[in-house]
């Protein structure tokens, strides 16, 4: 899996970690960072398809 680098303000890194860990929703940052984005596109595919925007699957 490719590795990225990514600059993220300290509030919003604390936040994240808050979510993070034993007690947390996910086991790692990296994990959670996958789902936020994996979440982020499915909102963006679903308001291409309200708007028509979607290509059609090949």
């Amino acid at each position: 899996m490719p590795k990225i680098s990514v600059e993220i303000p300290q509030e919003l890194l604390e936040d994240l970690d808050e979510h993070v860990g034993d007690d947390g929703k996910f086991v790692n940052r990296s994990d959670a960072v996958r789902a936020s984005i994996r979440k982020t596109l499915d909102i963006l595919d679903e308001i291409d398809e309200r708007h028509d925007r979607l290509e059609d699957e090949r």
